[in-house]
């Protein structure tokens, strides 16, 4: 009985200590879409250094109101944050990625946003 009684306490005692999980990464991409909205190039960059990221490795796990950051970025008009995630992706992403289809279907088309996917994607 007692033995009973100390399994119950330990798993009422554990399963207090147990919340739901608060994820750092959900944090670090909010911050990082409120950049790239912001078009805060500089506060974007200092954010992935700070955390030691590398823009290419997590690009792919970050999505900002359902896009990803360079449609993003072209929805906000946030040049100079577009073209620093640009230019920290390759090139090959970049052209495989389908933003200026997208631009041009969602009315984006002018954006000068589009010139710098081209320029990236044909290096």
């Amino acid at each position: 009985m007692k033995a009973k009684l100390l399994i119950l306490a330990t798993v009422i005692a554990a399963t207090a200590f147990i919340s739901a999980p608060v994820k750092a990464n959900d944090q670090l991409a909010i911050s990082i879409c409120s950049y790239v909205a912001a078009d805060s190039k500089n506060n974007l960059r200092k954010t992935l250094t700070d955390n030691r990221l590398r823009l290419r490795n997590v690009y792919d796990g970050i999505v900002c109101d359902g896009l990803p950051l360079v449609r993003h970025a072209i929805k906000h008009n946030a040049a100079d944050a577009a073209n620093f995630i640009i230019s920290q992706l390759p090139g090959s992403q970049v052209a495989a990625s389908g933003d200026i289809e997208w631009a041009n279907s969602n009315g984006f088309g002018s954006s000068p946003i589009i010139a710098a996917i081209q320029e990236r994607s044909a290096s």
